[in-house]
């Protein structure tokens, strides 16, 4: 049986480096909502006991856009992911050095991963929005 030229085309087409680049980020703010997020003398305070739970979710969410074949869903669950993987670390350090100032305590490694997966998530959500408008001109 002979295979239509559409189908091996849809068969043959890669993936957009946009997708990679959003399952790396939501792979890094997975990983960094586990982790400490601030490092104190007390001890460290791990991710999950506070905003690194909504991070923890917005990765799920990541992962699943890159899995998606869809440029503007994957684009859309890009941006959701870089909006709470840059805010809740950047609100996080700001809280803190209200309430104490910046002695006492630093910044965590997972604190510093949710904050990259953040950015790179938003370059991945710009990079597939291009995308999602440079394929109907393709066709």
């Amino acid at each position: 049986m002979a295979v239509s030229t559409r189908e091996s085309e849809r068969r043959g087409r890669r993936r957009n480096p946009g997708s990679r680049r959003l399952l790396g980020a939501a792979l890094l703010v997975l990983l960094g909502a586990f982790l400490p997020w601030v490092v104190t003398g007390a001890g460290n305070v791990a991710g999950v006991r506070g905003a690194g739970l909504w991070t923890m979710y917005a990765a799920v969410l990541g992962i699943a856009g890159a899995i998606i074949r869809s440029h503007v869903l994957a684009a859309a669950h890009a941006a959701l992911l870089a909006v709470v993987a840059t805010a809740l670390p950047l609100w996080q350090v700001l809280h803190l050095a209200n309430l104490v100032g910046f002695s006492g305590w630093a910044p965590g490694p997972g604190l510093v991963l949710s904050l990259g997966g953040g950015i790179l998530a938003g370059s991945a959500a710009v990079s597939l929005f291009r995308a999602s408008r440079a394929a109907p001109a393709a066709n």
